[in-house]
């Protein structure tokens, strides 16, 4: 029971990956997680990586169904570059949500991802996209509204692999994972085939070695020229790794087409918050439009904090503790209303900020306050709480738990 309460909340968004955990234990590593993430959608990632010399399918961004249109008949045509039309033009409706393949606009439209060799059906088709709301499995029962598409060269695919950069601890830095198998759940590959993993630890001071690389390469399955062409896809990759202060970049699938080509066809791109005030044109890009509301406030005031469905609000600092409560509360019959995390470090502002957001909440009835005075002054807890309960008028029931001096 206790475990369920943790996973519900891991899955509403606290900053680990379960599915990561499980391939990188095959591995023997420790995944590494952001503060929170930072969400760009399919075309900003692409657009980061074009800038870093990784190949890509050509791909343009619309706003409005002409300028998809327009965006069509430029991929459909002959360029002066040599460059052939694309044979066929994929279009995309530009959620965070997973799941767009299946899901459908109250326009009536189903299927957010639609194949065609005609331009003017991609101008037909985004009529039908912007302005309305796709709902997915991973939105909520309204769906999101579009308000971008992405108009892009459909390649064919002979072959499929996996690969990713990110963050090992018990390396003391980066690491290279990937697998022949790509294009499926990679912990799908981990269970059942574990010996089509294969892992190339980077030395951060002499990064990405050719051999390494090329090792990768023939790793993932790639012969020929096309090894070669797929080694250097690796290397701009680790170059992007590290330009943008990514924990993970994870291109799945990297395939290979066939007229002989090497192209990351889909990625998916995690970044150290940490580096927020060095890497400000990638932050700026942020898409808030399809946060939570009350998570987006929380976050202004650096509060973790993720909205549940139960009716007992937790005021708790620390992600162990603030799991630790939700499943004590799960476990003597109750439900949690949120998970709250402060942090260390916390002001007084920011606790009379958080009572505020969980204030606001109309499902609450009750509110838990457990603190660890280890990483925290209590007083400043008390002070912030005292503050919060005269200004707010708190009208419901409130316990409070503060332990050790800080």
């Amino acid at each position: 029971m206790a475990a369920s309460m943790a996973s519900q909340a891991a899955a509403r968004g606290l900053r680990t990956s379960t599915s990561k955990h499980i391939l990188l234990d095959k591995l023997k590593c420790t995944w590494l997680s952001p503060r929170r993430w930072l969400n760009l959608q399919e075309y900003q990632s692409k657009k980061l990586m074009q800038e870093s010399g990784v190949a890509v399918q050509r791909f343009y961004v619309a706003d409005t169904a002409s300028e998809a249109l327009d965006a069509a008949k430029r991929l459909n045509r002959q360029t002066h570059g040599g460059i052939q039309d694309a044979k066929e033009i994929v279009l995309k409706a530009q959620i965070l949500a997973g799941g767009r393949g299946k899901g459908v606009f109250d326009s009536g439209l189903k299927g957010g991802v639609h194949l065609t060799k005609d331009p003017a059906v991609v101008g037909e088709l985004a009529n039908k996209m912007l302005g309305y709301n796709l709902t997915t499995k991973q939105t909520p029962k309204d769906g999101v509204k579009v308000k971008t598409v992405m108009v892009a060269e459909a390649l064919d695919i002979s072959r499929e692999t996996y690969f990713a950069i990110l963050m090992d601890r018990s390396c003391n830095g980066p690491v290279m994972v990937g697998s022949p198998q790509g294009g499926m759940d990679i912990e799908e590959v981990a269970a059942s085939t574990p010996e089509l993993i294969f892992k190339e630890v980077i030395d951060i001071f002499q990064g990405v070695q050719d051999d390494q690389a090329l090792r990768m390469a023939a790793n993932l399955g790639f012969k020929g020229p096309l090894q070669r062409q797929a080694a250097d896809q690796i290397k701009r990759l680790y170059d992007l790794f590290l330009k943008v202060d990514a924990t993970q970049v994870e291109v799945n699938p990297l395939g290979e087409t066939p007229e002989g080509q090497v192209v990351c066809f889909d990625a998916k791109i995690n970044f150290d918050d940490n580096a927020e005030f060095r890497q400000k044109a990638v932050f700026a890009m942020d898409d808030m439009t399809e946060s939570d509301p009350t998570e987006t406030e929380a976050a202004k005031w650096d509060l973790k904090y993720i909205g549940l469905d139960g009716n007992i609000a937790c005021f708790v600092n620390g992600a162990g503790l603030a799991m630790a409560t939700c499943d004590i509360i799960d476990l003597h019959g109750g439900k949690p209303a949120n998970f709250l995390d402060l942090g260390g470090g916390v002001k007084e502002r920011q606790v009379y900020e958080a009572f505020k957001l969980l204030t606001a909440d109309p499902k609450v009835e009750a509110i838990l306050v457990n603190i660890f005075g280890g990483i925290v002054n209590c007083a400043i807890i008390a002070n912030g709480i005292t503050k919060a309960c005269r200004e707010l008028e708190l009208k419901v029931p409130l316990v409070v738990r503060l332990e050790g001096q800080g």
